[in-house]
């Protein structure tokens, strides 16, 4: 369709988790993870956490990336749970070092080539970095405002027709 929506989403049924081309994972404030859904679990695994088949890609991301449940002890046990460098002992991963190891992830360093390229402005659409306050002209708003208020006034006929023969 080529089309661009951001949907937020907390712990999506895997169902839908899979119709997503692209994630961003957010955890306190901080982006953990923003590119394909197919190199999340990549990504994971690089920082020593593996997603078991039984458990859904979404539960996963938002046990193991959850920094705020720290002080209840979750975030800990959870990421305990998904370690597989047997070869090292279980640390407790924050949400900033994942953010700073993303930066060095190959997604990652891939975005950050992106994002430092300039943007062409003639090569977008003139709308796409506008400076005005809004798309539109103040008629045109106006207009829009009292068409919706008329419209929800006939939807609720009955209740305004109540209201002048009840006093």
């Amino acid at each position: 369709m080529k089309r661009t929506a951001f949907i937020s989403l907390l712990q999506p049924a895997p169902e839908t988790y899979n119709l997503f081309d692209d994630i961003v994972l957010l955890s306190d404030g901080q982006i953990v993870y923003q590119g394909p859904r197919e190199n999340v679990l990549d990504f994971f695994e690089h920082m020593g956490f593996k997603c078991p088949d039984r458990k859904g890609v979404a539960d996963f991301l938002q046990e193991v990336s959850n920094g705020n449940q720290i002080k209840k002890g979750t975030s800990k046990k959870d990421q305990q749970q998904y370690w597989v460098r047997k070869d090292e002992p279980c640390r407790f991963i924050s949400v900033s070092e994942f953010s700073e190891a993303f930066q060095s992830f190959s997604v990652g360093r891939k975005l950050g080539d992106e994002l430092a390229i300039p943007i062409d402005k003639s090569k977008s659409h003139h709308a796409a970095l506008t400076t005005q306050k809004y798309g539109v002209g103040e008629r045109k708003l106006l207009k829009a405002c009292t068409d919706r208020e008329l419209l929800l006034m006939k939807r609720n006929s009955f209740v305004y027709f109540f209201k002048i023969f009840q006093a």
